[in-house]
């Protein structure tokens, strides 16, 4: 009984390190892309860009937080995810006070800043849904930083998108189209994190 006890916590503390190097790992990708997203969107002039940086922002802190409570309680864990749905909602809460500023100041955004600091931004984000993808039926810590990086891939694709799109109407449009349509994946998201929150807090007999 003494060694398989032995042998259960050293699987464990492995598997704790392990999620950490991962969760490390995607925080410095994300505070990268962060930098480059905002630049980028500074420069072009695209709501989309924006919206994809703070998002990265948001991912980061997401990210940075899970590292924290990696080998905490359930209950821990649950009230921090409950802490990434409000993350994810003050992401969607940015990208929709962008597109009213836009709309009422109107602008064509650079598409070749769009596509460049998309496609960077896509690899970026695919990259760490691969590093995520193990544990996307882990606990709610680990699953909810994977539904995090599943966003950020759907996110570089709309974004690119986006890029395309100014290109061929040479118009701000399609910018803020994508703009629109990254901010009901984010609502969508932060309410399924939130839920999955209620449900771990309930499982682990919060209150």
């Amino acid at each position: 009984m003494s060694k398989d006890c032995c042998e259960k916590a050293i699987v464990a503390d492995a598997l704790r390190r392990q999620e950490r190097r991962v969760l490390a790992t995607v925080l410095a990708i994300n505070l990268t892309t962060f930098v480059l997203m905002v630049a980028a969107a500074v420069q072009g002039g695209s709501t989309s860009l924006l919206s994809g940086g703070l998002d990265n922002l948001g991912d980061a802190l997401t990210y940075a937080v899970s590292f924290a409570v990696v080998g905490s309680t359930l209950r821990i864990k649950a009230r921090v995810a409950l802490l990434k749905s409000l993350l994810i909602l003050f992401a969607a809460l940015a990208v929709a006070a962008q597109i009213v500023w836009r709309l009422a100041h109107p602008a064509t955004p650079i598409f070749e800043t769009i596509g460049i600091a998309a496609l960077i931004n896509l690899v970026a984000n695919i990259a760490c849904l691969r590093l995520l993808h193990p544990y996307r039926h882990g606990d709610v810590n680990m699953a909810s930083a994977w539904e995090c990086s599943r966003n950020d891939v759907g996110e570089g694709f709309a974004v690119l998108a986006a890029g395309l799109g100014v290109w061929l109407f040479d118009s701000g449009w399609p910018d803020l189209l994508i703009a629109a349509a990254l901010l009901a994946m984010f609502l969508r998201s932060s309410l399924r994190v939130f839920r999955a929150s209620l449900l771990g807090m309930k499982t682990s007999g919060y209150g």
